[in-house]
């Protein structure tokens, strides 16, 4: 690999390594559905709790469609699931990596500690 400068020693290790483009846009979207303060908080409080659309809607404030519409969004990148429990639809965070690791963002960010923890 022919180089422009020469400061950098392993340029060429870790251009080996370099995630390829269509994983850098599977992340980019993940962060362009978190880049809303609505989904933030909503999704603080998935992090900590299952909940219908009709409770998140009373503790953020916000009307059942509106909330509907960011779950919705949520949930395409897999960062929330859903399960019917009677004739209520209730969100939870996702039993994935990228969730998890969100769900510690959004507690060191918010800084706070999470209420299961305490």
């Amino acid at each position: 690999m022919q180089k422009y400068h020469e400061h950098s020693t392993n340029l060429e290790a870790l251009a080996k390594k370099l995630p390829n483009y269509q994983q850098a846009e599977q992340i980019t979207d993940i962060l362009s559905t978190l880049s809303d303060p609505t989904r933030l908080r909503i999704l603080w409080l998935l992090c900590h709790t299952t909940e219908c659309v009709s409770d998140i809607a009373i503790a953020i404030g916000m009307s059942s469609p509106a909330v509907s519409h960011h779950l919705k969004l949520l949930k395409q990148q897999k960062i929330i699931e859903s399960k019917k429990i009677g004739k209520e639809m209730h969100y939870t965070l996702a039993s994935n990596r990228y969730a998890e690791l969100i769900h510690q963002m959004i507690d060191d960010m918010f800084d706070v500690s999470c209420p299961n923890n305490d």
